[in-house]
């Protein structure tokens, strides 16, 4: 016969429940019951006495409650917001890097494609060192400079931060992280007109000397507060500080080195010498364009606010619009000019666009980047024209991009500036001060335009006479991947 428990399950739990009350005793109800059921019972008393004597009182050593105003959350999350923002497009900036090296090796030989990749990635890496070392603290001295307005401190590492919060601020290592890719920016800025026929390690010597010197150097004088900026020159996001010395170096180097074998003929008329792969060139275009939307929106230096965040958005637009008419306008011209549209120029249009918009997508008008895009880009196509006219051999378009549409976007400020004051001059800041004049804009033009193009000139000068600039003749033949690094970037 089989139990009644293992039958019914259910029937044993009543037993249970029964069982447990009656071991559990007077303690398994409630204090109010059982005072109820007998006041007298000392049970009771000694329950009620250890509720008395087991309550919880505050004591001294405990914090009060941490009570946070509305400021102190406004000042917390524009400091998380800008530390963000500048985050982000520093690492857009630094992904350009990828960018400027597909447009150069895709517009150069084959045979040179290590060489070019090579040179990219190490643009970075020793503009990262040098610029830690050197370039930070001359570019944004926390100190007394060596020559006020001039030249700023030597002083190894990053500031350190002085717990400032709120809608402006940031820390400062997240600024050299954004900074530092604008230095390497400039540097890379050469690689493309020197492709093909620069020894390796003179172009590391020159990389050195550039983020690590003549950069910051230069950048402290508007950036860093020097003369430049004392005089009322603008340049938003780097027009000068960054494209025009990347340009005027590339233009020394272009020069001090030669055009590459064969690129003329002896009556001075181009030889085409055409890219090995168009569809790398086109994609490190379009790389290069979403890595200028960390470039110029970042610049702001802040998100948090209305006004920062309508700034923002607002240099986007810009900057595509720019962008773009310099595409169009570069693909236009070519077409009338050559019969066909050129490729080569659209996309150095579109990047003479974005270097145009760089200075002043800050305060210019949707319709006026526009016009300065368009106007960038009808200079690319002139530019590169003249300087085969001259036998000078910029195998990628690096001047023409970023030196002379540098230029022109320096000068588009006080043009199509929307902020004027009575006098027609612009109006960059709340506080109403004259930046952007035309005697400021030209003096900014010419000091970048001299400083960047007589030190490289010289620094290329003196690497050509000890007999360490130019791969020879025989090496430049058989490609500088196999000569300086005996290796290729395609099996065969």
């Amino acid at each position: 016969m089989t139990p009644l428990l293992t039958t019914r399950p259910g029937a044993w739990l009543p037993l249970l429940f029964a069982a447990l009350l009656a071991v559990a005793g007077p303690s398994a109800y409630g204090q109010d019951d059982m005072a109820d059921a007998d006041p007298a019972l000392p049970v009771a008393e000694a329950d009620a006495e250890v509720v008395v004597d087991t309550a919880v009182e505050p004591t001294e050593e405990e914090d009060p409650p941490i009570v946070a105003t509305i400021e102190d959350v406004d000042a917390q999350l524009g400091y998380t917001l800008n530390n963000l923002l500048l985050f982000i497009c520093a690492v857009l900036v630094l992904f350009m890097q990828a960018g400027f090296a597909m447009v150069v090796a895709g517009f150069c030989p084959s045979k040179h494609t290590v060489n070019i990749l090579f040179k990219n990635a190490l643009d970075l890496a020793v503009g990262v060192c040098l610029y830690f070392l050197v370039g930070y603290h001359l570019m944004y001295p926390a100190g007394e400079p060596i020559a006020d307005g001039y030249l700023g401190e030597i002083n190894p590492g990053i500031h350190e931060w002085d717990g400032s919060l709120g809608a402006g601020a940031y820390h400062p290592q997240v600024d050299f992280f954004f900074q530092v890719a604008f230095a390497a920016t400039a540097a890379t800025i050469v690689a493309g007109a020197v492709a093909g026929r620069m020894k390796f390690g003179a172009y590391l010597v020159y990389s050195a000397v550039l983020t690590g010197l003549v950069y910051p150097i230069s950048g402290y004088w508007k950036w860093g507060g020097g003369f430049l900026d004392a005089l009322g020159f603008y340049d938003f996001a780097g027009c000068g500080v960054v494209h025009m010395v990347g340009g005027f170096a590339a233009l020394a180097g272009a020069i001090v080195l030669g055009p590459r074998l064969g690129r003329y003929t002896p009556d001075g008329k181009p030889v085409a010498s055409p890219g090995h792969s168009l569809p790398l060139a086109t994609l490190g275009t379009f790389i290069l364009l979403i890595g200028w939307f960390g470039f110029n929106p970042g610049s702001q230096l802040a998100i948090y606010g209305e006004a920062n965040a309508t700034a923002v958005v607002t240099i986007a637009v810009n900057t595509l619009l720019a962008a773009s008419s310099g595409a169009v306008m570069a693909t236009l011209l070519s077409w009338g000019l050559f019969g066909k549209p050129d490729l080569s120029m659209g996309l150095n249009g579109m990047l003479g666009g974005l270097v145009g918009i760089t200075a002043n997508c800050d305060g210019v008008s949707n319709v006026s980047a526009l016009i300065i895009g368009a106007v960038a880009g009808a200079l690319i196509v002139a530019s590169i024209i003249a300087m085969d006219k001259v036998r000078i051999d910029d195998p990628v378009g690096a001047f023409p991009v970023h030196g002379v549409c540098g230029m022109w976007g320096l000068l588009a400020i006080p043009l199509f500036w929307e902020s004027l004051d009575d006098a027609g001059n612009p109006v960059t800041s709340d506080a109403g001060e004259q930046y952007g004049t035309w005697v400021a804009q030209l003096s900014g033009l010419a000091a970048y335009a001299a400083w960047a193009f007589v030190t490289m000139f010289a620094l290329f000068f003196l690497l050509k006479m000890i007999g360490f600039l130019r791969v020879s003749a025989e090496d430049e033949e058989r490609g500088l991947d196999i000569s300086e690094h005996g290796m290729t970037a395609y099996s065969t």
